[in-house]
């Protein structure tokens, strides 16, 4: 997928935030917020929780560019700050150990078994980054970081409860096929700096297409998974994930270097984050 220059003109306060990843530092805290809001967290805890995966998400979003640097100047990676020079990486450095401290207390404030749920979830993506991501384990992290989300949620209820399995399961899946997705615009240019990951070692096409099975079953997991039956509302969810996997793969198979089946991989993997919210309604 083309990328955008960043401009020179940029400052460093506008390029200190393109670095951050906001993109999906913000859908991921809002998922996690919205998730806390369904399962009853009070205003204060929904605050807690949407601060500490943020400033979490912005500490591995800094970091991310930083240990990618010198292969980002190679690639000639137009659209990242510090590649361009938009951005001095002490100041990302700064900026990353900021938001990781911040992250510690936000996280433990919910208790010590939420803020351990949480800070297990930021080292793996921290892993991620450092060394994982050019490994055949480069999905593991996803898992462990998706599935622990929706338990630093719940384990900063009343009573500490751990989500149920299905949940933990749907955000495992999630985490996968959200790496799949993630990796799809930029499998070429990661292979040319030596990184191969999983899906680079997969290829785009097994990648496309098991990045729509990995997030359909995630939708399958999120409606059938919780006690009692699916209702309108999940049936209708699952049907829209199975036509949006199905139009993907043939989409892919007519146009594989087309934008199409990514775009639709997209789409389901927004229809997976509003039915996480949606069914974590069942555990109030």
């Amino acid at each position: 997928m083309p990328t955008e220059a960043v401009p020179r003109r940029v400052g460093p306060p506008a390029a200190l935030l393109l670095a951050a990843h906001p993109v999906p530092a913000v859908a991921v805290s809002a998922m996690a917020t919205a998730l806390a809001a369904a399962v009853g967290r009070g205003r204060a805890g929904c605050l807690l929780v949407a601060l500490a995966v943020l400033s979490g998400q912005l500490c591995v979003g800094w970091s991310n560019d930083l240990i990618d640097v010198r292969r980002d100047v190679r690639a000639g990676r137009r659209d990242k700050p510090l590649a361009v020079g938009t951005l001095a990486p002490p100041a990302a450095a700064a900026a990353a150990c900021a938001a990781g401290a911040a992250c510690v207390p936000l996280s433990l404030a919910g208790g010590a078994a939420a803020g351990s749920a949480h800070l297990v979830a930021v080292a793996a993506a921290l892993a991620y980054n450092a060394f994982l991501k050019r490994t055949r384990w480069s999905w593991a992290p996803y898992a462990l970081a998706f599935a622990l989300l929706p338990a630093f949620v719940t384990l900063g209820l009343p009573g500490r409860p751990w989500p149920p399995a299905w949940l933990l399961a749907a955000g495992a899946l999630l985490g996968v096929g959200a790496h799949l997705t993630n990796v799809l615009p930029d499998l070429e240019a990661d292979l040319a700096c030596g990184v191969r990951g999983f899906p680079h070692r997969l290829g785009r096409t097994r990648s496309r297409g098991l990045a729509a099975l990995t997030l359909l079953a995630a939708s399958a997991t999120l409606v059938l998974g919780p006690p009692g039956p699916p209702g309108a509302v999940g049936w209708t969810g699952l049907v829209a994930a199975t036509g949006l996997a199905a139009t993907a793969a043939l989409a892919g198979a007519r146009r594989p270097a087309g934008r199409l089946p990514f775009l639709l991989t997209i789409a389901l993997s927004a229809l997976d984050l509003a039915l996480m919210v949606m069914r974590g309604a069942v555990l109030r």
